[in-house]
């Protein structure tokens, strides 16, 4: 039997991209085992697909003081030599890193062991723990044609980001019935991330008798962010988050205002829907969101707003503008390479 080590976590977004690509490989015939944390949240996420998950020690490499930079790097190499040991015990044909800290020691121990690594940068530019492992991987994968000429010739590949293909199942009709809405009425979705948006939340509900002249609006505002005086507001229903009913959403949205991180850009795309983009601003980040942004608007994918400038007025306006002239972002979707990202990666993972 083939065997796989996928691995990546730390966040949800180094987690759903491996998530994604499991049903295939096991339709493909792939023993899977999951390399992660001890306990972060790709434990919890993997415990879902009756796959082996193995824990290694990580640490965090920062590019700031910390006094725990003084004592993470015994824990990678604590991490090494555990993901090595299990490594040889598996004797798996490739991996498949996802990044996120947890992938440093296994993409290395992999190839300490002549074992071909396939790593997937998902934003513009290359995160730390992913330039840890680029000089000795097999193939890198990206999202953006602005990555490739930033990673090694011959190395680099265009492929988007795996989507979980049942999002692309949902039912609107079902949609229509958790949130109580109207088929005749457009719908917008507001996604902020796992966590929620203060920013896009307030702006929204600021900007709600206007929307909902025209619109039905869909929430997703993070946890512990509803806000309980709007629940009974007709056309408007809030969650703080959704699993299984998250597709059938989709499914039902017109057009969607999202934060711009790459998985959740990614899905857009893949369901073509035409979306407003909020980037989280660099003070908050290391910038990485506002040059996703700027590339999906430079494709025709996306309308860019910049959190420093979000107005009641200036969101009203530009999901007008937005709604109106859907059918241009549909197309320009529509001309993406990067719409096949499963059969792409799975080709790789078959070639190696």
């Amino acid at each position: 039997m083939k065997k796989i080590v996928l691995t990546g976590g730390g966040t949800a977004g180094h987690v759903t991209p491996n998530i994604a690509l499991i049903p295939r490989l096991k339709d493909m015939g792939y023993e899977i085992h999951y390399f992660g944390s001890y306990d972060g949240i790709e434990k919890k996420l993997i415990a879902d697909f009756d796959i082996p998950y193995f824990g290694v020690a990580t640490g965090k490499f920062r590019r700031y003081f910390d006094p725990k930079n003084f004592s993470d790097p015994f824990r990678v190499i604590k991490g090494y030599s555990e993901a090595k040991k299990k490594l040889k015990e598996i004797r798996p044909d490739v991996v498949f890193s996802k990044g996120g800290f947890v992938s440093v020691p296994v993409v290395r121990a992999a190839a300490s062991l002549n074992i071909p690594c396939i790593i997937h940068e998902s934003d513009m530019t290359p995160g730390l723990a992913n330039k840890l492992c680029i000089p000795v991987a097999a193939k890198v994968c990206c999202n953006f044609p602005e990555t490739m000429k930033l990673l090694p010739e011959g190395k680099a590949v265009l492929t988007g980001s795996p989507i979980r293909e049942e999002l692309a199942k949902g039912n609107k009709v079902a949609a229509y019935d958790l949130c109580g809405f109207t088929a005749n009425k457009p719908v917008i979705m507001v996604i902020g991330g796992s966590l929620g948006s203060a920013a896009i939340n307030q702006t929204v509900r600021q900007a709600l008798p206007k929307l909902l002249e025209d619109f039905q609006v869909v929430h997703l505002c993070g946890k512990e962010k509803v806000d309980n005086l709007l629940l009974r507001v007709e056309g408007y229903k809030q969650f703080e988050y959704l699993k299984a009913e998250l597709k059938d959403v989709f499914a039902m949205a017109d057009v969607v205002i999202s934060r711009a991180g790459a998985n959740a850009i990614c899905e857009l795309l893949a369901l073509k829907k035409p979306n407003i983009l909020i980037p989280l601003p660099a003070a908050s980040s290391r910038g990485d969101q506002l040059l996703n942004a700027k590339s999906f608007s430079e494709q025709g994918y996306s309308i860019v707003i910049d959190e420093d400038d979000l107005t009641e007025n200036l969101l009203l306006e530009k999901v007008h503008e937005l709604y109106f002239t859907k059918q241009t972002y549909i197309d320009a979707m529509n001309r993406s390479h990067q719409l096949s990202s499963i059969d792409t990666i799975l080709k790789l993972i078959k070639e190696y």
